[in-house]
């Protein structure tokens, strides 16, 4: 059942690092500039209404000068706020008692005379409640103010504003440096930060590079000499870092010495293997000659001719065990083989020809090309190598079963393919196909014996001439495919 949930995206730690490290001074950059913004604001808007405070104060005054009077002739006059020391821009209105006789104005900055506010200004500054507070409104025309209202002893209310565009312009620039540094100092801290996270990891960059050391070793077999390991500046156990470096440093003695334990087993092992295969050689050759010495009595009875028959039959299965685990041991221990010029097509005719007299219930079939592959090797192992391969898939499949045979060349290699159509290898044993004495189920007959070795000695050899060999088997086809360093390539043609 397959999940939803999202995988947590791989990143390098020290991108982690450098990506939490700018997050972290994003942060701190964005609450230290709203919180200077605001803060600045405050102090703007008190100094404004300071301002405002000693401008309201002149336009009451000068309103109780000037009170409003009646005219004979029935209007009431009502004199505009003009208080002197008024600074530009400055709105001042007048209310009647009656909040319906006005007169408005304001100091034009340009001309320092007061013009008249717009019927929507008024109403605007109508609203605001003659309680001595602060204000801030937005005039139609004129932009953002701030005001406040006062009752005069008459019962007049004087409304006073002063605009923001100072204190707006000042936010503003103030957002823009803030913004400007934040940026840069981000940028400036980005790249220190990558080239001090860079430094910091650069142990780890260096126990990485110790572990691929180890990983490209052929640790799986032969002598290992594991000299690598951390250097002793990156192991000092004060430092999380340091941990780790003694920590693998510790692993890799540990491997090292297991290593070394595992070579000199399987030394002793093979030295026994080789020295057994030998021993045993002498007394076998010995039982093969008795057993052939009793066979050519003529006056033997039926029942021990056949017991001597059978001796002599499995001392010679025995001797052929006993070889090939002799010649194993050899190419474990690491010995030379030769290394003359082998002629690989003719090679290939001589051993096929040997299996169609051998298993001729079975059709054999040969392509190779037109100029032949030379390889540089040992030509009894190499000949070995291809008789096992056509042995197995003799013994192994069932007659009237189709063996073909390809040798064919590439630029310094040579490739050789044997096929056959038989009923193939189990899977659960391909894997192991190579190993000594891995033998097939009862999908491939054993009618004709077998160590065990064969395909062992395959790639024991193979491998000693520093080619490859590999199996791709299903049922009605099994392909092993042998690749070898070639001398001469050719053409393929169909023989």
């Amino acid at each position: 059942m397959s999940s939803n949930r999202p995988r947590n995206l791989a990143l390098p730690l020290r991108t982690k690092l450098i990506a939490g490290q700018l997050a972290l001074l994003t942060t701190m950059c964005l609450v230290i500039g709203v919180v200077t913004v605001f803060s600045l604001r405050a102090f703007l808007l008190d100094q404004l209404d300071n301002q405002l405070a000693a401008a309201s104060e002149r336009s009451r005054d000068f309103a109780k000068q000037n009170p409003i009077t009646l005219l004979p002739y029935g209007p009431r006059l009502i004199p505009p706020i003009e208080a002197p020391g008024q600074r530009d821009g400055t709105v001042a209105v007048r209310f009647g008692p009656d909040r319906q006789t006005v007169t408005a104005g304001r100091l034009a900055p340009e001309s320092a005379t007061s013009e008249p506010l717009t019927a929507s200004q008024i109403r605007s500054l109508a609203a605001i409640p003659a309680d001595g507070r602060f204000y801030s409104r937005d005039l139609a025309g004129l932009g953002g103010y701030r005001v406040t209202a006062s009752a005069t002893a008459t019962g007049d209310v004087v409304v006073t504003g002063l605009p923001l565009g100072e204190v707006n312009d000042t936010l503003t620039t103030a957002v823009v440096v803030l913004v400007a540094l934040s940026l840069s100092g981000l940028a400036i801290a980005g790249v220190a930060g990558t080239a001090v996270v860079r430094r910091m990891l650069r142990p780890l960059d260096r126990m990485v590079t110790t572990a691929g050391e180890v990983v490209e070793l052929p640790l799986d077999r032969g002598e290992v000499v594991l000299s690598s390991r951390v250097a002793e500046t990156d192991t000092d156990p004060r430092t999380e870092v340091g941990q780790v470096g003694a920590a693998l440093n510790r692993m890799l003695g540990h491997i090292d010495n297991a290593l070394a334990a595992r070579h000199a087993t399987e030394t002793r092992v093979r030295q026994f293997v080789a020295d057994a295969s030998h021993e045993l050689r002498t007394p076998l050759a010995s039982i093969r000659g008795y057993a052939e010495l009793a066979a050519r009595e003529t006056e033997t009875p039926g029942e021990l001719a056949h017991a001597i028959e059978r001796i002599g039959s499995e001392a010679r299965r025995m001797t052929t065990l006993v070889d090939d685990l002799l010649l194993l041991a050899r190419l474990d221990s690491g010995r030379p083989l030769e290394r003359t010029a082998v002629d690989l097509s003719r090679l290939v005719v001589d051993t096929v020809s040997d299996a169609q007299v051998s298993g001729p219930e079975h059709h054999w079939k040969l392509v190779l090309p037109v100029e032949p592959v030379i390889a540089v090797g040992d030509e009894a192992r190499l000949h070995q190598v291809l008789a096992n391969l056509l042995a197995n898939g003799r013994s192994h499949t069932p007659p009237g079963t189709t063996v073909v045979v390809e040798l064919a060349a590439e630029p310094s290699m040579a490739i050789l393919h044997v096929v056959d159509d038989g009923p193939g290898i189990p899977a659960i044993i391909q894997p192991g196909v190579f190993e000594r004495f891995t033998r097939g189920d009862g999908s491939r007959s054993r009618s004709a014996g077998g160590t065990g070795l064969g395909l062992a000695i395959v790639a024991a050899v193979v491998q000693a001439h520093h080619g490859t060999v590999q199996l791709h088997s299903e049922p009605g086809r099994t392909a092993f495919t042998i690749t070898l360093p070639a001398a001469q390539s050719g053409t393929c043609a169909a023989a």
